[in-house]
């Protein structure tokens, strides 16, 4: 079933404008969540808010935001002035700037949403901007106020819609020089490159949801469903721990055997 829009508004490039609604594209729905009880009565636990120092329970009324700005040394702030920073949601995504789609790197990327037109007066206009991003390999970069704060946007034009992902903050990513510059440049072996270059034809399929299916959460399911009906599942054996790799065996060696073992799994 598709999900409710929970966002409604309008897509704008220049004096082209039309009705949209934006759902998410990923789901948490589905996820097994588990409450915290009390194993002696079976009761729900709650959380409350404790004071640090007495001890003592603190009331709504008297929480208040603190930024540290030292050990045990806060800067507070009211509700008031916390609110004065927040953005009115505006409910137009306006398109003023367009870059090459590769050009952005995927670390940036945050969360997928799906933007469709909202009504059948607005398709056209709404087709025309995609397929033109579409036809230049341009997305479209705009701002948009998303869960509370404003957010830059990336527009990709994806089959019949256009997927909009909010971008990560400029803070929140970290340079990769940091990192990959610390990794030698020597060119590997032409004959290893020819080797791996056909393990991985070996092992090429077509892409399959299947793929990123989450065991741990299957196997929660049969327990639940075991214990509804009043039976203990058997607990999982233990697993034999993993052969630790032989750093002498040669690489030549190592890519010849997996190549003869790919081609021995084919053919079973």
């Amino acid at each position: 079933m598709a999900a409710r829009s929970f966002w409604k508004g309008y897509l704008k490039l220049s004096l082209v404008t039309c009705r949209v609604a934006m759902r998410p594209a990923t789901s948490e729905s589905e996820k097994i969540r588990f409450r915290t009880l009390n194993g002696k009565t079976g009761n729900p636990v709650q959380s409350r808010y404790v004071d640090a120092v007495s001890g003592k329970p603190v009331g709504e009324d008297d929480e208040v935001k603190g930024y540290p700005r030292g050990e045990d040394d806060f800067v507070l702030l009211e509700d008031e002035e916390l609110e004065a920073v927040a953005l009115e949601s505006a409910r137009t995504i306006d398109i003023e700037t367009f870059v090459p789609g590769e050009s952005i790197g995927w670390v940036w990327y945050d969360k997928p949403h799906y933007l469709l037109p909202a009504d059948t007066v607005g398709e056209e206009a709404f087709s025309v901007i995609r397929e033109a991003m579409a036809a230049t390999g341009m997305v479209g970069i705009s701002r948009l106020v998303l869960y509370r704060r404003e957010r830059a946007v990336l527009l990709k034009p994806r089959g019949k819609g256009i997927l909009v992902w909010t971008l990560r903050y400029g803070d929140e990513v970290r340079d990769e020089a940091a990192y990959f510059d610390k990794v030698g440049a020597d060119k590997p072996d032409a004959g290893l490159m020819k080797l791996v270059t056909k393990l991985i034809d070996e092992r090429t399929t077509s892409w399959d949801p299947d793929m990123v299916g989450d065991p741990v959460q299957a196997r929660l399911l049969d327990i639940i469903a075991a214990k509804k009906k009043g039976r203990k599942r058997a607990a999982k054996p233990k697993a034999e721990p993993e052969a630790r790799p032989d750093n002498v065996v040669s690489i030549m060696d190592a890519l010849k055997k997996s190549l003869a073992s790919e081609s021995g799994r084919k053919t079973r």
